[in-house]
C-alpha cells in the first residue's frame, strides 16, 4: 500500500504528466504553461513537435527525447533525475500522456519513489464522445483496433455485448476498412459518429448508422485527413450463454490469438483456451503440439 499526498514535500522529486493541445493551441491551460516553465526538464514523444508548441509560448525548458523504442534506458535515466529531487514533466504529441501513448512504464517505476501529479486537460475521446450524441454515462475505451481483418473481427466479436458506448482511435488510412469492420460484424444499424479534427479548424462530425457512415466513406464527398476518433453504441442484446465469441474458430486458432493478440506465452495460452472452452488442459495441449 503507497499514500501520496502530493504537496506535502517539495524537496521530494516531482513527475508531472501534462496534457497539451489536441489542435488548438488556445486550449492549453494556464497552469500547464506554468508547468513547463518551472520544471528542470520536459520529457516529450517528439521534440520536434513539443519544441512547437513551447516555441509558440516562448517557453525555454529543454527537453529530452522519451517514447516507445527508448523508454527503458531512457526511463532508468529519468528516474535519476526524479529521485534525485529533479521536476520532470512528460508530455506526448498531442493531449494526455499514457492514453494510447508512452508514459505508463516511467509512471508504474517512479511513484513509489517520487510524486506523480496529473493535470487535466485536452484528451480527443470525451471531446469525440461528448459531441457524438451518444451515451456519455457509461463508455469502454479500447484505443487502436487491429489492423489485420480477422484479428479486426475477433476483437469486435469480444466487444459485441458491452452496453457501454465504445471509443476507439484511427488512422485516416484505416478508417474505411474499420467503420466497415464495425458494420459487418456487429450490426448495419447500430448508432456511430467519426470525428475529425478535433479542435481545428475543420472540425467535422459524422453521424449516422454505421452502414450510412461506413458509405459515406466510400464517397468523393469524404475528406479521410487527421485522426479519426470513432464513437459507438453500446449493445442492445444479451448475450446468449451458450454461444461464444470464439466458436467459429478451431481450438488452433484460438491459442494463435491469445499468443499473437494477447502476447501470451504458448503455455499461457493453452492454459486460457482450455479455461474458455471449458476443456482438460491436456487435451487443448496435445491438439496445439500434434
Amino acid at each position: 500500500m503507497q499514500i501520496q499526498k502530493s504537496f506535502e514535500n517539495e524537496e521530494k522529486g516531482k513527475l508531472y504528466i501534462v496534457p497539451t493541445p489536441i489542435g488548438n493551441l488556445e486550449d492549453i491551460t494556464f497552469r500547464a504553461l506554468n508547468i513547463l516553465k518551472e520544471v528542470d526538464v520536459i520529457a516529450a514523444e517528439d521534440t520536434r513537435q513539443t519544441k512547437k508548441l513551447l516555441n509558440h509560448f516562448e517557453i525555454t525548458t529543454p527537453t529530452i527525447s522519451y517514447h516507445e523504442h527508448n523508454k527503458s534506458t531512457m526511463g532508468e535515466k529519468l528516474l535519476s533525475q526524479l529521485e534525485a529531487g529533479k521536476k520532470l514533466a512528460l508530455v506526448s504529441d498531442a493531449g494526455m500522456p499514457v492514453i494510447s501513448d508512452p508514459g505508463f512504464d516511467l509512471i508504474q517505476k517512479a511513484y513509489e519513489k517520487v510524486d506523480i501529479i496529473v493535470l487535466p486537460g485536452a484528451n480527443a475521446a470525451l471531446c469525440a464522445l461528448v459531441g457524438s450524441g451518444l451515451p456519455a454515462e457509461q463508455f469502454y475505451f479500447y484505443g487502436f483496433l487491429p489492423r489485420k481483418k480477422k484479428e479486426l473481427k475477433l476483437t469486435l466479436q469480444e466487444l459485441q455485448y458491452i452496453k457501454a458506448t465504445l471509443i476507439f482511435y484511427e488512422s485516416p488510412h484505416r478508417i474505411k476498412e474499420t467503420i466497415k469492420g464495425i458494420a459487418d460484424t456487429l450490426g448495419a444499424e447500430r448508432r456511430i459518429a467519426i470525428g475529425r479534427e478535433l479542435t481545428k479548424r475543420y472540425e467535422e462530425y459524422i453521424r449516422g448508422s454505421a452502414k450510412e457512415v461506413s458509405d459515406w466513406l466510400q464517397t468523393e464527398e469524404a475528406e479521410i485527413r487527421g485522426e479519426f476518433c470513432i464513437i459507438l453504441e453500446g449493445s442492445s442484446v444479451e448475450k446468449v450463454n451458450e454461444e461464444e465469441w470464439f466458436d467459429e474458430m478451431s481450438i488452433l486458432e484460438h491459442i494463435e490469438y491469445y499468443v499473437e493478440e494477447k502476447g501470451l506465452s504458448n503455455k499461457e495460452a493453452i492454459k486460457q483456451v482450455a479455461l474458455d472452452r471449458k476443456l482438460p488442459k491436456r487435451e487443448v495441449y496435445n491438439v496445439y503440439h500434434k
